[in-house]
């Protein structure tokens, strides 16, 4: 029964996550990035700031500015950007490229060895979004597909961010 429910709790993750484009292009008023982004990252910003009970100290000041920046200010703009201007389909491919930019990013940063098994198990998932979201004839925006690539490679960043030496 557990094995049933650990499924199910995951599952919800790409329920709620895909959402957001759908979403976006069908109740949001568009041209909003930066509002609809701190809308949907300050609420858990501020609940989770009451659950903590305690502010950064020292170093971890710069290390929570920079989180911020990357996966939250920076990531969630561009990603309403891209939900903004491109087919959610597109936007979602284009955003499952981001594994794949991680690996690279392990590698440049931290002096991880890239793995094949972990270049073709992230190609597999970015081509599997794409197989299970693409529609035929989905429209190319540059800004949208640069915002989608921009998104990838700031959340990509931050997720390495904590690895790097003390700011």
């Amino acid at each position: 029964m557990k094995r049933q429910f650990d499924i199910a709790i995951t599952a919800i993750a790409p329920l709620i996550w895909g959402s957001t484009y759908y979403v976006t292009t069908e109740y949001l008023p568009a041209g909003y990035p930066i509002s609809m982004a701190a809308l949907r990252a300050l609420p858990a910003g501020l609940l989770l700031l009451i659950l903590a009970r305690q502010l950064p100290q020292g170093v971890w000041w710069a290390r929570v500015f920079v989180l911020g920046a990357l996966n939250f200010a920076l990531f969630w703009t561009l990603l309403f950007v891209a939900a903004y201007r491109l087919p959610g389909g597109v936007a979602a491919t284009v955003g499952a490229v981001q594994p794949l930019i991680v690996v690279f990013l392990a590698s440049t940063i931290l002096g991880t060895t890239i793995r094949l098994s972990s270049v073709a198990a992230a190609t597999i998932g970015m081509l599997g979004v794409g197989f299970l979201v693409l529609g035929g004839g989905s429209t190319l925006d540059s800004i949208g597909l640069f915002a989608g690539l921009g998104g990838a490679v700031s959340m990509g960043a931050g997720t390495q961010s904590l690895n790097v030496a003390p700011l």
